[in-house]
């Protein structure tokens, strides 16, 4: 990418790009602090995203929009640090959200009838709108603590159960149930903020 480029107001476009990379930082901080204990090391790997997305501008191709690219840098770096880490990063699990376990799974671990949950109409349309991201966001940060890490290392970040499971101390069958809360609330929330009800099974 070129970035000497004239892009807005007559700035050049790299300059564009670093205060775009201001405007961000909150929500890269608010990201890393929920995967990470340590609220200093949090702030320290998104000031190392921000270092490296400044160093990598010129590589920026424009295949993606510019914050999701940078939020690619922060997850390899969270994921990183998650498997690094391990036993330090821990989750304040609300024994509420387990209470019914027993109802939504079976002895075999998998979705009891009924409980499997549904799926959105046509996400992947209203991702492509502006305003998704900002509902994304306010539902997601709504969550409770440990539904809110276990949804974003899960969906998010890419990480498997086993590796959710060892890093946060928590059972598979506890991983499972805590995620399928978070996606229950996501749901609803996103549901009244964006999206309409729609029927089928993921």
């Amino acid at each position: 990418m070129d970035t000497n480029t004239q892009e807005q107001g007559g700035l050049p476009e790299r300059e564009v790009l670093q205060q775009r990379l201001a405007a961000i930082r909150p929500r890269l901080l608010a990201f890393a602090r929920l995967q990470l204990s340590d609220q200093v090391y949090a702030e320290d790997l998104v000031q190392e995203t921000l270092v490296s997305a400044l160093e990598s501008l010129d590589r920026f191709r424009g295949q993606a929009k510019f914050e999701t690219w940078v939020f690619g840098i922060l997850r390899h770096k969270l994921i990183d640090a998650i498997r690094l880490k391990g036993r330090e990063i821990t989750a304040e699990v609300d024994t509420n959200e387990l209470d019914d376990a027993d109802e939504l799974f079976d002895e075999r671990a998998h979705w009891t009838r009924g409980a499997r949950p549904q799926q959105w109409v046509q996400p992947e349309e209203s991702c492509e709108r502006d305003n998704f991201w900002e509902v994304f966001d306010l539902c997601v940060f709504h969550l409770p603590k440990s539904a809110a890490q276990v949804f974003t290392m899960r969906e998010l970040m890419g990480l498997d159960t086993t590796e959710i499971c060892e890093s946060l101390e928590i059972t598979e069958k506890n991983c499972w149930v805590i995620l399928h809360r978070a996606r229950l609330k996501l749901r609803a929330c996103l549901e009244s903020g964006w999206f309409t009800k729609g029927e089928g099974e993921i």
